[in-house]
């Protein structure tokens, strides 16, 4: 288990600073955790926890099974504050003193930072899901992540909402279409609706994503004889 609450040492942070030192000898902290941003997962040492000079081994057990959940947890996702705080209330015995040392360490660290974090849920949902705005507003929330930080966040995001939503119908567009041109169009446009794109874009970027497969062009009107029958009174 990491000595998080052993005593003071420098330890490297992400971004190239170090929290404060102290004359205990120094520990390499960041080659002990491994990186946990650019996709390496952190990689505990499982030496022991030092008590740090407390005397109750109860609080020392409920300190190591903490940091032992939010360390499991963190290599296999990313996590807000928000989220870390309530995956360490899990460990039955943690009290708020427990979660507040365990939450400054790890963003003293740099393995908790809600700024960097929103970033990549932004870059995520654009990239890889092709959604709008409203519905990386939503991802940032559900996450976790504080109001200021996502609008933050949101205000980097390149302000092409009709472009990408144009290269998302344009993907789907050949799955929706059939012989209900209005029933596509419908269709298409729920599911932009649904990534977060306002009905104005996602109904234009629908429509021109079908015209260009042939879906909704205007088809010649069968002739007519003039003669209007009615029926027999």
């Amino acid at each position: 288990m990491i000595p998080l609450f052993g005593g003071s040492r420098s330890a490297a942070h992400p971004a190239g600073g170090h929290a404060s030192s102290s004359s205990a000898p120094a520990r390499d902290t960041d080659s002990r955790f491994g990186r946990r941003f650019a996709g390496h997962p952190i990689e505990p040492d499982v030496d022991g926890v030092d008590s740090g000079g407390r005397d109750d081994p109860q609080d020392d057990d409920v300190r190591e099974r903490a940091e032992a959940l939010l360390l499991r947890k963190l290599r296999s996702r990313s996590l807000s504050i928000s989220e870390a705080r309530t995956a360490i209330r899990e460990v039955p015995g943690t009290d708020e003193v427990v979660i507040t040392e365990l939450i400054e360490r790890f963003i003293d660290l740099g393995y908790l930072n809600d700024a960097v974090f929103a970033e990549q849920l932004v870059l995520s949902a654009v990239e890889r899901r092709g959604e709008g705005r409203r519905a990386v507003a939503t991802t940032l929330m559900k996450r976790g992540i504080p109001r200021d930080i996502a609008d933050a966040a949101i205000a980097e995001m390149p302000d092409d909402d009709a472009e990408r939503a144009l290269d998302f119908a344009r993907s789907k567009a050949r799955s929706v279409g059939g012989k209900d041109d209005d029933a596509a169009l419908r269709r298409l446009a729920g599911q932009l609706a649904r990534r977060g794109y306002p009905s104005s874009v996602a109904l234009s970027a629908a429509r021109q994503a079908l015209r260009e497969v042939g879906v909704g062009r205007s088809r010649p009107s069968r002739p007519t004889s003039g003669v209007r029958f009615t029926p027999d009174e």
